[in-house]
């Protein structure tokens, strides 16, 4: 049986964003699942748009993905001489001839279609005039004039074209760099790939493909056709509805596993199941199971599925991931045996690293300033007694061990009759800055005894700093 072989190709006229990387985890995912091939090509000939910076940018979002190919990167624009090679075959087959149709005069020849009531394609005016090779010669592809060009596509079905409506397609310009229609086909035979799987939006590429396969009598790959992905309103997806780079997601604390996930479920289905391994992933994917109808982009979803891995993820793999989101606030280098134990704080709590690392400041750094509403609820005069006992307490306590701390709470609730929730809440607002944080013995623990000294005696000289 012949290895499937896919491949991702992605143009660096521009950075990874969401449909490119949909298009690569359904090529990478079929490989993987079948021990196949993932290949990834980068169709640079659009040498005014492309971009080496674009190229490292697709390359690191790939890589973070954790989408490895298998090889390449192959370039379009080291392969010129291949596609010229197959462009002489079809220049001698006759399926393939020279134009010098000025663009100025082929534009105004479509403009003068149109206003007939016809269709804007090329005309054909060049077609048998057996034209040599010329310095503003392009070479057209000679579709033929009837008769119907059809697949089984292993998405949407079967799918079939009216010649008719298909023109004289450009192989090549006049500079001799071929146009994506050509050069596609060119690399698919020579990469052996066997299964092509894009979004539905080359539909319309396909026959124009198919029958240059066929001039080239080459037996054409497999096609599958995936749903597009549009926003909650049905549009295109678009930066407005949350669809950025996917380097951009990275630096707004999402993981690589739940944008995989989010996406993998994006026009696929495996029963209810929402949540998925890699390895399940691999195991259960199949074109069979994807859907016609475009998928809808939800970035509440998103957040859900990241801090679901957030939660999942390891203690020590969470201190590793999370201090370059700490250097924005001033926090650098932080011990990793501490920052594993304020992550252990928060995981349940965030939804992106960004907004881990921003719950997580009050660990690293003093409260600047309070809370409004908590300082004016918490820090009271009432309270400064309270304060100054803890502190008492707390100072004299051998350990601030949560255990420690727990008795050490249940005595003072026990002597001044007061509940839990009036003791602990001043001493939160002090440590933190604010009415929510996680547990308050978890806390104080974490920060040690005379960082929470520090902080109960500073809330104490704002109270008593208070107008009255």
């Amino acid at each position: 049986m012949t290895p499937i072989r896919t491949r991702f190709s992605p143009s660096p006229t521009g950075s990874l964003h969401l449909g490119g990387a949909h298009t690569a985890l359904f090529n990478w995912l079929i490989a993987r699942r079948h021990q196949g091939v993932f290949i990834l090509r980068i169709e640079d000939t659009d040498r005014e748009r492309s971009q080496e910076r674009f190229v490292e940018e697709i390359l690191d979002a790939l890589t973070w993905l954790g989408l490895q190919w298998d090889e390449g990167p192959h370039r379009q624009s080291e392969r010129l001489h291949i596609y010229h090679e197959y462009l002489d075959q079809l220049l001698k087959r006759g399926a393939a001839y020279y134009c010098d149709c000025p663009p100025g005069d082929l534009e105004a020849r479509r403009q003068e279609a149109l206003a007939r009531g016809g269709k804007p394609k090329y005309d054909g005016r060049c077609r048998e005039r057996g034209l040599p090779r010329g310095p503003d010669t392009a070479v057209r592809f000679k579709t033929p004039p009837a008769g119907v060009t059809f697949w089984h596509d292993l998405i949407k079905g079967h799918i079939a074209f009216d010649n008719r409506e298909l023109d004289d397609l450009v192989l090549a310009r006049a500079d001799g760099i071929p146009t994506y229609n050509f050069a596609v086909v060119v690399d698919d035979i020579t990469m052996a790939v066997t299964h092509v799987i894009r979004g539905d939006d080359h539909v319309p590429n396909t026959p124009r493909q198919l029958l240059i396969y066929q001039a080239l009598e080459a037996p054409p790959p497999l096609f599958a056709h995936m749903p597009l992905m549009l926003g909650k309103d049905r549009a295109k997806l678009s930066k407005r509805h949350g669809a950025l780079s996917i380097l951009t997601y990275r630096e707004m604390g999402f993981l690589p596993h739940a944008l995989n996930n989010y996406l993998a479920r994006l026009g696929w289905s495996h029963g209810d199941q929402e949540i998925f391994t890699r390895e399940e992933l691999i195991q259960y994917f199949s074109l069979e199971q994807v859907t016609k109808s475009a998928g809808l982009f939800d970035e509440e979803k998103l957040l859900w599925l990241n801090s679901h891995y957030i939660k999942e993820t390891p203690l020590p793999e969470l201190a590793r991931l999370l201090p370059p989101f700490l250097v924005p606030l001033g926090i650098e280098k932080p011990a990793p045996p501490y920052l594993e134990r304020v992550a252990g704080t928060l995981n349940i709590r965030s939804k992106t690293l960004v907004d881990m690392a921003e719950k997580a400041r009050f660990y690293f750094q003093d409260p600047e300033v309070y809370e409004e509403k908590a300082a004016k609820k918490f820090l009271t005069p009432e309270t400064v007694p309270l304060l100054e006992e803890i502190a008492r307490r707390l100072e004299a306590l051998p350990e601030t061990t949560e255990a420690a701390l727990n008795l050490m709470f249940k005595e003072l609730e026990a002597q001044t009759g007061f509940k839990m929730g009036k003791l602990a809440q001043p001493v939160r607002v002090a440590l933190t800055g604010a009415s929510e944080s996680p547990g308050l013995f978890e806390i104080t623990s974490i920060l040690g005894k005379q960082a929470a000294l520090r902080r109960i005696r500073r809330a104490v000289k704002f109270i008593r700093e208070i107008p009255s």
